[in-house]
């Protein structure tokens, strides 16, 4: 398939540098980097990143008796006359 491609300065300059680096034609530089870059968008990262890990704390029992009705939550913590 022929097409015009206007590429981005930055872009073009690293398809360049690949195109090198790899002893390649425009062409096949190209659509090989095309290749990886649709294969990595369609199925995510193929490297594998470092799994995150949560620890849990604990924090205590809860101060307050319920924190099912905000108005006796409020009451308790700021007073009967703080309006």
């Amino acid at each position: 398939m022929r097409t015009t491609l206007s590429l981005d300065d930055d872009v073009a300059a690293q398809l360049r540098k690949y195109q090198q680096d790899r002893k390649l034609s425009f062409k096949s530089a190209l659509n090989e980097a095309l290749r990886v870059g649709l294969a990595q968008a369609r199925h995510g990262p193929t490297g594998r990143r470092k799994r995150y890990r949560v620890r849990p704390v604990n924090l205590g029992r809860c101060l307050l008796p319920s924190l099912d009705n905000i108005a006796d939550v409020l009451a308790l913590v700021e007073g009967e006359d703080h309006k």
